[in-house]
């Protein structure tokens, strides 16, 4: 029977690595990521574990607008590229929003008709809004009809105050 105390000769090349590190030391210990990387915190890591799944890239940007304060901004944004879907499409031919100033939505209509209209009718308007863009932070809206003829300019216009009784 052979000895089973003696040990069995190893290759030169294993010989020879046994050599190197133990002159060289650990490849894995020779930089500080490395060290660090070589301390395991139990529980760190599961690959089930929360924070691990990747983010749909809505729930990111969604999460970054929120956190550099661009919601309201947004909102107010997509609430006058909305508009026809708001108030339809028959409304929304006959007025466009024209901006949101301090919490005033302000709309321009195509006649004083339109604008005394949209007024009747400002209530439902301003909760569809509130119901859909609270981010937007509209509180009322304001419609207004066209502008006037400025009287100050043309073939008929006259220095000084001009005509006064044309409306009287």
């Amino acid at each position: 029977m052979p000895d089973d105390t003696e040990p069995t000769p190893e290759s030169e090349a294993v010989a020879v690595y046994r050599r190197l590190r133990r002159v060289f030391g650990d490849p894995s210990m020779r930089s500080s990521d490395a060290r660090r990387r070589a301390i395991k915190t139990p529980g760190a890591s599961s690959p089930f574990g929360a924070g691990r799944d990747p983010e749909g890239i809505g729930d990111v940007l969604e999460g970054m607008t929120r956190s550099l304060g661009w919601t309201s901004p947004l909102a107010r944004g997509e609430l006058l590229t909305s508009w026809p879907e708001l108030v339809g499409a028959d409304v929304a031919a006959h007025c466009e929003p024209a901006g949101i100033d301090e919490g005033v939505l302000t709309v321009q209509c195509d006649s004083t008709a339109w604008a005394t209209q949209l007024r009747l009718m400002r209530a439902d308007i301003l909760t569809t809004i509130l119901r859909r863009y609270p981010e937007a932070q509209v509180s009322s809206i304001r419609f207004t009809g066209p502008g006037a003829p400025s009287w100050k300019r043309g073939p008929r216009s006259v220095p000084g105050r001009g005509p006064r009784d044309t409306y009287g």
